[in-house]
């Protein structure tokens, strides 16, 4: 077999094994329809660590003896709004932001050096009396420089995101703020749209239609997203993520 027939042997079964490892991966995913994700606990949506944060001891105070009415009692006169841990209450997300931001950068330096020697202790005479032709000597030297530098950027971004969705109370802070989080997965044709959203709130911030906005959500926490045909055909493909990672330029 001649050296040409190996290198096309070589290069076909390179060929043939990274189209393999595509196809187990890249090509299954992209073909397959995406699935829901199963239900799972409410406080692993955040993350799987409890939030923990120096509170001040909390002042419990009782007022059970001089109650009129049962606690947690379903009437018309109890507070009907989310407050213990597994409560649920609806976070409203209307966010629209816009920034600009401009740079111009613009810079000149110059510079300039000279030196000279005359006469080098009396070589200029010595050269003159023995080089007819008055041949003198005075050497110099110049160094100049000059640098320009100009530049200018522009950052325009929009977002708007208008969405509601039901979140869990998951943990009660000493001080009484509440850490809430909340998943959402709707399928429409082979495309699965995520929302995830989790924060800590004041009891105080829920309205009386149990809802909140996000921004009354301390550390939040707002994700929005897809997976499905769509995004894949958003995405760059696999080799030309590959290749970005590794181009030094």
């Amino acid at each position: 077999m001649s050296d040409l027939n190996k290198i096309k042997v070589a290069t076909t079964l390179a060929a043939a094994t990274a189209m393999s490892a595509c196809s187990a991966t890249g090509i299954s995913d992209r073909m397959a329809s995406p699935e829901l994700t199963p239900i799972q606990n409410p406080a692993t949506v955040a993350g799987p660590t409890p939030v923990s944060i120096p509170q001040p001891a909390p002042v419990v105070q009782d007022y059970t003896q001089n109650s009129l009415w049962r606690t947690g009692a379903r009437s018309f006169f109890d507070d009907q709004r989310a407050g213990d841990i597994g409560d649920i209450l609806t976070v409203n997300i209307a966010i629209s932001d816009q920034a600009q931001v401009n740079n111009t950068t613009s810079r000149s330096r110059s510079g300039n050096t000279s030196a000279s020697v005359n006469a080098m202790f009396g070589l200029d005479q010595l050269i003159d009396r023995n080089i007819p032709g008055g041949v003198g000597i005075s050497p110099g030297a110049d160094f100049g420089s000059s640098s320009t530098s100009n530049g200018a950027g522009t950052v325009n971004r929009a977002e708007t995101i208008n969405l509601t969705v039901a979140a869990v109370i998951t943990q009660r802070l000493p001080n009484g703020n509440l850490v809430i989080a909340g998943s959402q997965e709707v399928k429409v044709n082979h495309e699965v749209r995520e929302l995830v959203v989790g924060g800590i709130i004041r009891p105080e911030d829920i309205s009386a239609t149990n809802t909140i906005s996000h921004t009354q959500i301390a550390q939040a926490r707002i994700s929005y997203g897809g997976r499905g045909d769509l995004s894949n055909l958003q995405r760059a493909s696999t080799t030309a993520r590959a290749v970005d990672a590794i181009n030094p330029f």
